[in-house]
């Protein structure tokens, strides 16, 4: 279910190897003489800007998961609430819309899942 250039998250494959990806595929373009053009895409703090609308229909429309399974992710998912507290008073609840627990074994994998065509977006 993994995108063939994932190294996140993946058995023998690190930032090591995606970056010795990156500097093949240059040299690979340079050699006969062509241009090559790198994009880079910030995803700073990447776990907070999951959608978890389009996570769902992307969990539905893209991997198949229907019935239990996608209620399953729906529950996980839906009614969060996060709030700020200090020692003397706490701040007025907000509903999470959007980001995967983070510290969960879900969380990566969902991310993953969410963003694994983003190739062929842009």
């Amino acid at each position: 279910m993994l995108p063939d250039l994932q190294s996140a998250y993946r058995t023998h494959h690190s930032t090591e190897t995606a970056a010795l990806k990156v500097i093949s595929d240059i040299l690979f373009a340079l050699d006969p003489g062509n241009l090559a053009l790198l994009t880079l895409l910030d995803l700073s703090a990447a776990f907070d800007s999951v959608d978890h609308a389009t996570l769902h229909c992307r969990l539905q429309k893209s991997y198949g998961l229907c019935g239990s399974v996608l209620g399953w992710f729906t529950s996980y998912l839906s009614g969060r609430s996060q709030y700020v507290r200090t020692s003397a008073t706490s701040s007025t609840p907000s509903a999470v819309l959007y980001g995967v627990p983070q510290g969960s074994v879900l969380g990566p994998i969902l991310f993953v899942l969410h963003t694994a065509d983003v190739l062929q977006l842009v």
